[in-house]
């Protein structure tokens, strides 16, 4: 397998080749990142001295590149991942999620259709997508497989329009696909600009903890070592042209997360509980703001036996420990962005 990750030194694609660099079927893993504000060569620490490690910095919406990439590398496999992700830039600017996430994900097709156009049975194009493009739930149900599209912001409109374009290789072209909807992921080297790693870096610098709303929007959280170990599974077991949505089983309101990373950075820093508690502030609600995404991940583990290691109290520990542990990481990405 010579394999192209997009968007490795983010946050998703930087702990999968982590964890999947050393997997005896990879021959050679490409990264292939243009390092924006959330993509970090830190990231990769010791990775980057594998020898199976390439890195490509190469911006998936310049056409001649990624095709030059694909095809000097002779890729076989790819896992796509390179994204605009957080909602609220979305909002600012959704022309940028258009071209990143739309423009830039055909690119990719176009370049491995190119290229494996006579036996598309021995490649595979793995697209990562979110749960968000299904839109919002009520206090009941579940996003199945079967959901209708419904996306409400400008970065899940994007990822919705990157997957029809997914499933449309597939259908029209016998391209070998397979994408995968996760819900919320977590865990080491997230970029804070997100709730935890937000909450977190607040607490530690006593500066007020934002949430929005009423703080009980509410998220289906997923460790990111665990959709790493997902994401390979559905890589190498699944069924060409399906979907697999991807969940932790762990459905939190965002206030109740923030009050429990309040607990662990108190007991970590051995202060009376409660005193951290005491930043929480209400701000102004997000536009559009989803109220509940909950994800049905029944499919993935009937079919390809996957389930999440991690409860989300384990997760959760583990990983503010981490942010603690790592203010240099935090202070080297954030002085970059």
């Amino acid at each position: 397998m010579k394999l192209l990750v997009t968007g490795g030194s983010g946050f998703i694609g930087s702990n999968l080749i982590r964890h999947i660099i050393d997997n005896s079927e990879i021959e050679l893993l490409v990264n292939m990142d243009c390092l924006t504000y959330a993509g970090h060569p830190e990231n990769l620490s010791g990775v980057d001295q594998n020898p199976k490690y390439h890195f490509a910095k190469v911006d998936i919406r310049d056409r001649e590149a990624v095709a030059k990439t694909i095809t000097s590398y002779g890729i076989t496999h790819v896992m796509h991942l390179a994204a605009e992700s957080h909602v609220d830039r979305s909002i600012s600017d959704p022309g940028a999620f258009v071209h990143t996430n739309v423009t830039g994900t055909f690119n990719l097709l176009e370049a491995c259709r190119g290229l494996w156009q006579n036996d598309f049975a021995a490649h595979r194009f793995h697209h990562i997508s979110t749960d968000e493009v299904y839109g919002t739930l009520g206090a009941t149900g579940f996003f199945t497989e079967t959901t209708p599209y419904a996306p409400n912001s400008p970065y899940s409109a994007s990822k919705a329009s990157s997957d029809m374009m997914v499933r449309a290789y597939h259908h029209t072209y016998g391209m070998n696909t397979v994408i995968t909807n996760c819900s919320n992921n977590y865990g080491p080297y997230q970029f804070p600009e997100k709730l935890i790693p937000v909450v977190i870096q607040s607490l530690l610098h006593g500066k007020p903890v934002p949430v929005y709303g009423d703080g009980k929007n509410v998220r289906d959280w997923l460790y990111v070592g665990d959709h790493a170990q997902a994401l390979w599974t559905v890589l190498t077991k699944g069924k060409a042209g399906e979907t697999y949505n991807i969940g932790g089983h762990n459905e939190w309101a965002n206030i109740n997360i923030v009050q429990l990373i309040c607990d662990l950075v108190d007991d970590y820093r051995k202060q009376p509980q409660g005193t951290s508690r005491q930043l929480i502030q209400f701000v102004k609600d997000r536009l559009g703001h989803d109220r509940r995404y909950a994800i049905d991940a029944s499919k993935i583990q009937r079919e390809l036996g996957w389930t999440p290691a991690h409860t989300f109290e384990q997760g959760i520990r583990e990983t503010v420990h981490w942010y603690l542990e790592h203010q240099d990481w935090v202070k080297a990405v954030t002085n970059q962005a």
